[in-house]
């Protein structure tokens, strides 16, 4: 039996997708609002050729994500610099092939504050 091809190039667009749809499933946007801004950042990044899903399209699709955050003031800049630098962090430390986990407790684990 042949195991089916993976959805996603990476891990972190798996990841990045997974949050963008429980945002917009608790209301915090609709799909449509989702669609008109990553089209934009899509064509401000010069990517109007065929996507295949790869980082070109995650890093936008990222950026909006990282845009709506910050206007719908769901998390501050300096959280999301805080979780960028801990992924970056468990990215570097993590050995090759090992899934790239950030820590139970530390740099970007902490409670949204009400």
């Amino acid at each position: 039996m042949t195991r089916p091809e993976p959805a996603f190039d990476a891990p972190w667009h798996a990841q990045v997708f997974a949050v963008t749809v429980h945002l917009n499933e608790t209301g915090h946007f609709t799909w449509s609002d989702w669609a008109a801004r990553f089209g934009e950042v899509l064509r401000r990044h010069g990517l109007d050729r065929s996507l295949d899903g790869g980082d070109d399209y995650f890093l936008a699709w990222l950026e909006t994500l990282e845009g709506l955050l910050a206007e719908r003031d769901l998390a501050t800049e300096a959280e999301r610099r805080e979780l960028r630098d801990a992924w970056a962090e468990a990215f570097r430390s993590t050995p090759h092939g090992a899934p790239v986990r950030l820590p139970e407790e530390g740099p970007g684990t902490g409670q949204r504050r009400a």
